[in-house]
């Protein structure tokens, strides 16, 4: 597809649009690629950016889609966008082309998870130690490792930081592209003197949180 008859284009690239927002949350986004390459962007969430024009990266959903030829559900990673959501990636045509319509849903939006984790089984030294879920009081990603901490105890575990954010309860939060937190251990949430959230746990510990994250974080916990 010639970039350049993009505007020529627009009348068919809003039907799709006028129909997606019948069903899908105003705050979703949703873009179009063709030929590898992003057609059309209408960002729903104040954290998505995307150039029309830009290269369709071969590890998001928009490539298997075109690669594959068939609808796509997925989890992304940060290859897209600062942190993962569920989208969901279609086959479509435009101008007799295979295109990729995808609709990232909304921070919020959670996916129906029967099988969330009850409890992590961390490593100490050479033993293997299964811990209960609402006892751990945050997850931290470092050195491109995850450890999680309970009772002041560090623990490594082979699930990723990813993984972790979809099959957790509820209680438990992103708040920075390194850390999840238990809501239940949060002692207070302050300003620095730069103005930057921080979070302080009860046992002491004190966490940054991102701009990326503070929105998401607001909106759990009302402040």
């Amino acid at each position: 597809m010639n970039l350049n008859k993009v505007d020529v284009e627009k009348s068919v690239l809003e039907q799709y649009k006028v129909i997606l927002e019948d069903w899908i949350p105003s705050d979703a986004s949703i873009a179009i690629a063709v030929n590898y390459t992003f057609i059309y962007f209408r960002s729903g969430h104040h954290n998505f950016s995307l150039s029309i024009g830009s290269p369709v990266p071969e590890n998001s959903i928009a490539f298997k889609v075109l690669h594959e030829k068939k609808k796509i559900d997925a989890v992304m990673d940060t290859s897209l966008f600062d942190t993962p959501y569920y989208a969901i990636g279609y086959p479509i045509t435009i101008d007799s082309q295979l295109g990729a319509l995808v609709v990232v849903l909304p921070p919020l939006f959670k996916i129906e998870a029967p099988n969330l984790y009850q409890f992590l089984t961390g490593k100490q030294h050479e033993d293997w130690i299964p811990v209960p879920i609402e006892q751990i009081s945050y997850i931290e990603s470092l050195q491109k490792r995850t450890w999680f901490y309970s009772n002041k105890q560090q623990y490594k575990t082979a699930v990723t930081l990813k993984e972790l954010q979809t099959r957790l309860p509820s209680t438990f939060v992103r708040i920075h592209r390194s850390y999840i937190i238990n809501i239940f251990f949060i002692k207070k949430i302050t300003r620095d003197l730069t103005s930057n959230f921080i979070v302080h746990l009860k046992d002491g510990t004190e966490l940054p949180i991102s701009q990326s994250y503070i929105n998401e974080l607001r909106g759990i916990l009302k402040f």
